[in-house]
């Protein structure tokens, strides 16, 4: 069994670490991530410009990219094989509701996916790396549970993508798992503006906005209660509802309705 690794918080981050230490006991692990910080990257490839690869004492190979780089690079002739499942994370803070959007590190998992093999991003629910250990465990304990059926998952163009949170607690006060759909954030918080040592505005982007849709069922409700949350992901995202409102549109337009 063979399983890439990847991020977006950089080759040298302690969730990159942790992730690789617990599943490097349960397959053939290589860890191809990205050289710098890449948060919010998504999914962007580098077009534009070169990308290299160098590798780390630790054996660890980073790319002068994105995530989707890393990912698309690995799969594309730096591994030489196809991987059995490529596993993202373990992020420095949640990626639940609206952040699946801009996340780096589902990016990274996506990349994947799209690829055709079976695909996890993990990340914790607050930044700073509390109780890493445990998340690191519990993402090991999913991914053992999930390695018989990667065969099948891999081969048999059935990929899945998994979008999964662990609350920052110690292992006595984790739940277990929930499966979960995805929440929503308010709109996020006004830019901040400053002025460079030059005179000129300077903008940042601001920090996210608290969850709008949190209900029972959703991701920030069941990590808040305590549990892991699973939220499978798609790639899909046409409005289907839709559709048939659209139609009259384009044939007004002398196209064809649906």
């Amino acid at each position: 069994m063979k399983i890439l690794i990847s991020n977006d918080d950089g080759f040298q981050a302690p969730g990159i670490v942790a992730l690789y230490e617990a599943l490097k006991g349960l397959a053939e692990v290589e860890v191809v991530a990205p050289e710098h910080n890449n948060s919010a990257k998504s999914n962007a490839l580098t077009l534009h410009s070169p990308l290299y690869v160098h590798t780390a004492a630790n054996g660890f190979r980073y790319v002068n990219g994105t995530p989707a780089d890393c990912v698309h690079i690995a799969l594309t002739g730096l591994l030489g094989y196809r991987p059995d499942l490529v596993v993202s994370g373990i992020n420095n803070g949640a990626n639940m509701g609206d952040d699946t959007i801009y996340s780096g590190t589902v990016g990274a998992a996506m990349e994947g996916y799209l690829f055709g093999i079976p695909a996890i991003a993990f990340s914790q629910t607050e930044r700073g790396w509390a109780h890493l250990d445990v998340a690191a465990q519990k993402a090991a304990e999913l991914v053992q549970h999930l390695m018989p059926s990667l065969p099948d998952a891999a081969h048999r163009s059935a990929p899945w993508l998994l979008n999964v949170n662990i609350p920052c607690r110690p292992v006595s006060e984790l739940k277990g798992f929930k499966v979960a759909r995805l929440g929503r954030r308010h709109a996020a918080e006004q830019v901040i503006t400053q002025t460079s040592p030059r005179g000129d505005t300077m903008y940042w982007i601001g920090s996210a906005g608290p969850a709008k849709d949190d209900a029972e069922g959703t991701d920030f409700h069941a990590t808040a209660q305590g549990f892991a949350s699973i939220t499978p992901l798609k790639v899909d995202l046409t409005d289907h509802d839709t559709l048939p409102y659209w139609a009259p549109t384009a044939a007004a337009m002398g196209g064809v309705a649906r």
